[in-house]
């Protein structure tokens, strides 16, 4: 494998990371800005045309008071636009209404779901039970319409040339009763109904039992199929696959007390265990007609996201990051201080169920601590070859992401680019460029990251040729401040500029 000067040097560290670098990528972002990026070294490739949109907690206090865990953060979206080799820059706190209560009372007023408490105590949250949309989670551009995505409630519409909130969306009444929709909707490219691409997403209402909710939206943003399937016990479901004609549900093992949630002594993620003596659950539910969901078990293991499914004869295939526990949330911790070294890495599993058994077993495909999975539009649901990741530094063991990994599902190859020693990297996005697939090159394209550089505090925009990764960026483009490390994104080919 062919190295950058900078992973030679970072292979002479003990660890390729500082863990003080590290925590000043997690500083508050409090300005907003909208500015052409000239600061750029190499050449934005000038076939690159388009609008990566990035989401994220951003605001990691509220005048002063700091927020428990980044995931209870409201969210900032930023928008790179592409166009003639160029690359304009803008960014915008979603207005979401628990933000505007906050900023005007200057103070925390809403519990959040992973440890942020009101000030006062517990007799300030006991059965103070209201949800705060932070829309901190994705972004996406379907129907015409910019749609910040938070799991537990309606997405919130931005205008997509200025990032401005314009309102709380229920997606023309498709959210009523129930206001959820994730924020890991995926796009099928071509349904097997009528050859059109559908935007296909589900809600989950957990309880002692647990209601999901399939949707599938048209290009026009239009319902055009949904179904309702209940599921015993409660679940943890933070993503989904599909394929052309199932959705795929990994239902990990955990447990939760609401009871210390209730009474204001914890929040409602303090409250869920991770149960390594019971197993995964697969549910299998159809896409289309009435069939009712499978259920099928798998050994224990907990899934945030999944990186691709297909369908093979009278199997599903489902590659997911795949961890062997998940560690509790706790009260007193301080997300600032992770010991890297004492977590169960996350890594690339390939879980083959046999449908007509109701069976499954699970390999490993990458041991190399990895998240945020990636790969070309076009191969959602079908059989694909190559994966991106970001990933540690390191081969073996956990550590924060600092290097995008490609993955040769076929042939086992790897490419990789490390931005150790001073660079955090966030999630890949795969761009391919027109005709791509037409020609039969899956990766040809480019993988786009931001990148925090610790030796600069600020944030770079890192283009990367997918066919060669281990070359290093083609370009890599200086903002002129940092980004908090976000969660995820999506890409559009249309240009959205001010």
């Amino acid at each position: 494998m062919a190295v950058s000067p900078t992973l030679n040097q970072a292979m002479s560290c003990d660890l390729s990371y500082c863990r003080e670098d590290w925590q000043r990528g997690y500083n508050s972002l409090y300005e907003e800005f909208d500015y052409w990026i000239d600061q750029i070294e190499g050449i934005i490739p000038p076939e690159l045309e388009g609008t990566l949109f990035r989401n994220g907690p951003s605001l990691l206090d509220v005048k002063g008071q700091p927020i428990h865990h980044p995931v209870d953060v409201v969210g900032l979206v930023s928008a790179i636009a592409f166009t003639d080799g160029k690359a304009h820059f803008r960014n915008r706190y979603v207005r979401t209404a628990g933000y505007e209560a906050e900023q005007q009372a200057g103070k925390i007023v809403y519990r959040g779901v992973f440890g942020t408490q009101k000030p006062g105590g517990w007799l300030a949250n006991a059965f103070d039970l209201r949800i705060k949309n932070i829309a901190n989670t994705n972004v996406i551009y379907w129907g015409g319409k910019l749609l910040a995505l938070w799991e537990a409630a309606e997405p919130y519409q931005l205008d997509p040339h200025t990032l401005e909130t314009i309102r709380l969306d229920d997606l023309g009444g498709i959210l009523q009763p129930s206001p959820a929709f994730s924020a890991h909707p995926w796009v099928d490219p071509a349904c097997v109904v009528d050859g059109s691409p559908r935007l296909v997403n589900f809600a989950i209402k957990p309880g002692l039992s647990t209601t999901i909710t399939r949707y599938e939206l048209d290009e026009a943003g239009k319902l055009v199929d949904r179904s309702c399937h209940d599921v015993p016990g409660f679940a943890f479901i933070h993503d989904f696959a599909i394929t052309p004609h199932y959705c795929v549900f990994f239902q990990n093992p955990v447990r939760f007390n609401p009871l210390p949630y209730l009474l204001g002594w914890r929040s409602a993620a303090e409250c869920i265990q991770f149960q390594p003596d019971q197993k995964t659950r697969i549910v299998v539910i159809p896409r289309f007609g009435k069939g009712s969901a499978q259920m099928i078990e798998l050994q224990a293991g907990f899934v945030f996201h999944h990186a691709n499914a297909f369908e093979q004869s009278d199997s599903l295939v489902v590659d997911s990051v795949c961890y062997a526990d998940l560690p509790s949330v706790q009260p007193d911790a301080d997300f600032r201080q992770t010991d890297f070294s004492q977590l169960a890495p996350g890594q690339l599993w390939r879980t083959e169920i046999n449908l007509k058994t109701e069976t499954a077993q699970r390999r490993l495909l990458e041991a190399r601590c990895c998240e945020f999975p990636t790969r070309h539009p076009a191969r959602v649901g079908q059989p694909y070859r190559y994966l991106y990741l970001a990933a540690a530094h390191a081969p073996t063991g956990n550590g924060p992401h600092q290097a995008i990994i490609k993955v040769d599902v076929e042939s086992n190859d790897r490419q990789i680019w490390s931005a150790a020693t001073k660079g955090y990297v966030g999630e890949p996005v795969f761009i391919p460029r027109q005709q791509s697939l037409l020609e039969g090159a899956e990766d040809d394209g480019w993988v786009v990251t931001l990148v925090f550089d610790a030796s600069h505090d600020r944030s770079d925009v890192v283009i990367l040729d997918a066919r060669n990764l281990n070359q290093g960026p083609i370009a890599r483009l200086h903002l002129k401040h940092h980004i908090p490390y976000g969660l995820h994104g999506s890409f559009t080919s249309q240009c959205f500029l001010p």
